[in-house]
Parts: C-alpha cells; sequence; structure tokens
C-alpha cells in the first residue's frame, strides 16, 4: 500500500473509540484458492478493504504501516461469516489468523507522477524506477457519471489508421469495442492508437492507459517497449495484471485503471483507456465467483457479469463544461472463437459499448491489415467525431467496400461480367489497398485525408493493384517534401477546403507526370 493510502486509513481509524476497533477484528477459519473465509466482523461492506494481521496486540494503524502487510476485499456477505479474495500472497495466510476492518472501500494510489510508468493492480511500480509519491486516491469502485453531468460526443479520437478514422470514426468520450479472433491484430490497433497520439498537438493529447488483463509479461515487456523506443511513454501509464497473476489481480486491474483514468478526467483532460483483453477479466471474474460458491448461468459465468461489465465501462464519458470537460474514451478489446460474435461474453459487451471494430480473420489471411470487416464494424456516434477534412473525403469509401465484398464473393461463380461491373471490382481492389497500412505505422489525419482523397479521384486507377501502397508512400512523401503547404493547411482547418483541394489536385497531376513509370498497367 502507498503511503498516502496509509495515512488516509489512520485518519479514518481514529475517528473510531478503541472498543469499536476490538468490535471489527473477524478470524479466518478457512482458506483456498487465494479464497479465505472469515468468521466475525460484524458491519462489513461490500467491497471493503481488509488486512490480515498475525498479531493481536497489533492495533489497525499498526497493521496497516507493515509495508509487507497482506490486504483482502469482501465479495461474499453471508448469514454466519463473509468470504473474501486475498490480494497478495495467499501462502502466509494461514487458518486462525485475525482479520482487521478498515471501513473503507478499496481504494489505488492516483497521481501525475504515474505518467510513464508500470504499475500493478494495486497501482503499485514494478518498473524498477523506483517508488511513486501518490497525491491522492480513487476507489475502484463508484457510480458513472449520470446523463445531466455528460456533454455530447463530438470531438474526434484520432487513431491514425484509415480504415478507422474513415470509416468507423472513434470519438471522445465513446466506447468502441474492438472484437476478433486470436492473433488477427486487436492489440496492435490498441497500441497504434496510442502511438498516433504523438502526431496530435500537446495541448489536446489524451493520456493513455494501457490495461493488461492476464497477458504473458513478454508480451506487455515488448508492448512497453515499443511505446519507450516511440517516445510515447512519455503520456502512457501501463497497468499490468500477468497470466500468473492470482484472479483477483486480473479481476482488479480494469477497475485500476479506470480509477487512475477519472482522476485525470476530474482535472479536465481527456484520456483513451485499453482493456485488454475482457475476455480473459470475464474468466478472471468467472474462476472467482465459483470459488466463492456463486451459483453459475450461462457458460458458467456468474449472473452478475453483464453488470460488472457495464458498470466498469459506463465510467467512460465526456464531461460537461461545469465539470471541467474532460473524457474517458474506452477500447475494451474481446477474443472471439472461430468468429462466433454471438457467445456470451461478446454480445454482453456489444450491448454495452457504442459500436465495434470487427477483425476478419479471413480478411487477415488474406494479407488485408488491418483487417478491419467494413460490414460488420460500425461506429454508433459516426461522423459527429469526425473532422470535416476525413468527412469529405470517406463519404462514400465504405458503401463502395461493402459492395466490392459482395461482387468478390459472386466473381468467384461468374467469369463473364459486364464492364461496370468489372470496374467497380478494380475499384474496390485499390480501394482496399490505399487501407492497408504496416504496424506501428499511424498516420496523422492529414495525411489520411490525402491518401483517400487520391483513391476515390481515381489516381490508381492506371497502376497495378500490387503497387497501389508503394505508390501511396512515395505520393506521401512527395506532398512532404515538396507541397507540405496541403498537409499544414488540413491540419490548421481540420477541413479540405477548396483553395486546398486545387492544390492537392494540381500536386497529384503533377506527381503522376514526374513518376509516369508507375501508373502503367500491365497487359
Amino acid at each position: 500500500m502507498s503511503d498516502f493510502i496509509i495515512e488516509k486509513l489512520k485518519k479514518e481509524i481514529e475517528k473510531f473509540s478503541p472498543k469499536t476497533e476490538v468490535e471489527r477484528i473477524g478470524t479466518v477459519t478457512k482458506v483456498a484458492d487465494g479464497i479465505c473465509e472469515i468468521d466475525g466482523l460484524d458491519g462489513a461492506l461490500m467491497s471493503e478493504m481488509i488486512v490480515f494481521s498475525d498479531q493481536e496486540s497489533k492495533t489497525l494503524s499498526e497493521t496497516i504501516s507493515n509495508p509487507d502487510v497482506i490486504t483482502g476485499l469482501i465479495l461474499n456477505l453471508e448469514e454466519d461469516s463473509i468470504k473474501a479474495v486475498i490480494l497478495g500472497d495467499t501462502q502466509k495466510i494461514k487458518e486462525g489468523m485475525l482479520v482487521k476492518s478498515t471501513g473503507q472501500i478499496l481504494s489505488v494510489s492516483v497521481s501525475e507522477k504515474l505518467i510513464g510508468r508500470v504499475v500493478n493492480a494495486l497501482s503499485e511500480p514494478i518498473d524498477d524506477e523506483g517508488s511513486i509519491d501518490a497525491s491522492d486516491s480513487r476507489k475502484i469502485e463508484r457510480t458513472a457519471y449520470g446523463v445531466m453531468d455528460r456533454s455530447p460526443v463530438d470531438t474526434p479520437l484520432h487513431t491514425g489508421i484509415k480504415a478507422i478514422d474513415s470509416m468507423i470514426p472513434i470519438g471522445r468520450g465513446q466506447r468502441e469495442l474492438i472484437i476478433g479472433d486470436r492473433y488477427t491484430g486487436k492489440t496492435t490497433i490498441a497500441v497504434d492508437t496510442i502511438l498516433n497520439q504523438k502526431n496530435e498537438p500537446e495541448g489536446e493529447r489524451p493520456i493513455c492507459i494501457y490495461v493488461a488483463i492476464g497477458q504473458k509479461e513478454s508480451k506487455t515487456a515488448r508492448i512497453v517497449y515499443d511505446l519507450k523506443k516511440r517516445e510515447a511513454m512519455k503520456y502512457t501509464i501501463v497497468v499490468s495484471a500477468s497470466s500468473s497473476e492470482p484472479a483477483s489481480l486480473q479481476f482488479l486491474a480494469p477497475f485500476t485503471g479506470v480509477a487512475i483514468a477519472e482522476y485525470f478526467m476530474e482535472k479536465g483532460k481527456d484520456v483513451l483507456i485499453i482493456y485488454d483483453d475482457l475476455s480473459k477479466h470475464a474468466v478472471a471474474y468467472r474462476q472467482m465467483s465459483l470459488l466463492l460458491r456463486r451459483p453459475p448461468g450461462r457458460e458458467a459465468y456468474p449472473g452478475d457479469i453483464f453488470y460488472l461489465h457495464s458498470r466498469l465501462l459506463e465510467r467512460s464519458a465526456k464531461l460537461n463544461k461545469k465539470l471541467k470537460g474532460g473524457s474517458i474514451t474506452a477500447l475494451p478489446i474481446i477474443e472471439t472463437q472461430e468468429g462466433d460474435v454471438s457467445a456470451y461474453i461478446p454480445t454482453n459487451v456489444i450491448s454495452i459499448t457504442d459500436g465495434q471494430i470487427f477483425l476478419n480473420s479471413d480478411l487477415f489471411n488474406k494479407g488485408l491489415k488491418p483487417a478491419i470487416d467494413a460490414g460488420i464494424s460500425v461506429s454508433r456516434v459516426g461522423s459527429a467525431a469526425q473532422t470535416k477534412a476525413v468527412k469529405k473525403v470517406a463519404g462514400k469509401i465504405k458503401l463502395q467496400l461493402a459492395q466490392f465484398r459482395e461482387l468478390e464473393a459472386f466473381m468467384q461463380f461468374s467469369q463473364d461480367l459486364d464492364p461496370d461491373t468489372k470496374a467497380s471490382i478494380e475499384k474496390g481492389r485499390r480501394l482496399s489497398e490505399i487501407l492497408k497500412q504496416k504496424n506501428n505505422n499511424p498516420l496523422g489525419f492529414e495525411k489520411q485525408v490525402v491518401s483517400i482523397y487520391s483513391a476515390i479521384s481515381g489516381m490508381f486507377d492506371d497502376a497495378e493493384v500490387d503497387d497501389v501502397v508503394k505508390i501511396e508512400g512515395k505520393l506521401l512523401c512527395y506532398i512532404g517534401d515538396q507541397k507540405d503547404e496541403i498537409f499544414k493547411s488540413i491540419k490548421k482547418e481540420k477541413d479540405l477546403t477548396k483553395e486546398t483541394e486545387e492544390k492537392l489536385k494540381e500536386a497529384l497531376k503533377s506527381f503522376k507526370e514526374t513518376h509516369s513509370e508507375l501508373f502503367t498497367l500491365k497487359k
């Protein structure tokens, strides 16, 4: 526990008389699999923090001052006893051990100094960079802000991924689900979104929180390495509860992440939080619930799993100006089995969120990366969270891609196609190519506008499909080097004005003339 939380608990303890403190002591009667059963502790609260003590003579203040103290979280209130999960080394908890009630809902330390650090599910540093001086604390559970405290989602959160920013735009304060099978690039989209925030002006850049739930420590370490390498850890916090840690800490990790996010939101800042992933979070909660003898429901998950995720994701919001106008944008990740979005956890989270980005394994295997299925993916905030520039150039792209997917399937059964159908298919192939993107290579929205505009205007119609990505890269370098005022104008105005559009048309024409060797279809 941090020094700040210890001091806060001491102040609360001082309110009690010595008699009251003695009455709030129980005894461990059973310990197994990270769960302990406790006799006593009358008046205990749900989600209350408790501390374990091996000495009756120590007061509660002395017990929590011990840096090696083990805490627990009350989750079951039964007629004759209570059950709690142990948040620490379960081997040290023995039958007959004393348990002391703190009278406080479990809280975690929060501070500006968390930025750039890797912490565990209790907000304690695990990156060997020293302790963190906490200035405040937040309860892991709290009621989400009401409707009157919120304002409409109308400010874009750019992911740097062309397919998302053009077809499935995300707004600040939105909850957008990333869903797909294993190894289809879900985490890559989330990490690229964090990396892309470097392209935002410093005053508008959101603080990013990446919550790793049940992931391999090697995967989390690799992500932290990539973020440091690209200087993205300057505005990022990583909360890690690895697969080797107890289910109780995996359960706590997303709540710790959102508690930290609320600290920054209440200061008027924008926050992006990624839960990777809520499938493993649900499994951890199921494991805990079965050990707590709660009745299992569908797929053996407890009946309140929907409520668990809804109260977590409802804490994402865009606050009104009276509350300083901060926001939390949530990108939960869900892993499907064989693309089955009708399973229990996927349907739950789809119904809670404001849209989903569906990653298709068939598209991934075809080499279309990111493998976003434009037909199933949707944003319920939509173009309200798009800049005018992106809205102008991307209006028809989703419809054209969806039509292309249908025609592509039809083409397998028919060899004789009319010229219009052939033209639509060729156009669709080039649109699919222009939406391809390499890992860890997010594009600023001004570059996306130029890229998509060039495809829509038919610039690549005379180029081989396999050459589209190469030509696009050369085009962006050409405009960046020789016509940089186009990028600057789009970024400043957030719109594609008539004057800028004319300059862009001239730049495309000039590029095509100087690189004519790239625009000759092979016969």
